[in-house]
């Protein structure tokens, strides 16, 4: 399983918080930071201050998905 960010990404723009402002206030290193925008795995803490920060649930911001997971192909309506 891979995890992915994106539901985080669109919390900050919903919330117009940008990331820059986001990695401020739940006071996380730039190395980190890189990491979740790479959808890198971080540790529980760190998602535990970004939730702290945006009042949300891990599966507010995160998914999990397989690491062989196709995109399905869309047939023409």
């Amino acid at each position: 399983m891979k995890v992915n960010y994106k539901k985080l990404w669109v919390l900050c723009a919903e919330a117009e918080i940008s990331k820059a402002e986001l990695r401020k206030r739940a006071g996380l290193s730039s190395a980190t930071f890189t990491k979740l925008r790479k959808n890198q795995e971080v540790n529980l803490s760190v998602l535990l201050k970004i939730a702290d920060v945006m009042q949300c649930n891990a599966g507010d911001m995160t998914d999990f998905v397989p690491d062989d997971k196709v995109l399905p192909i869309e047939a023409d309506a």
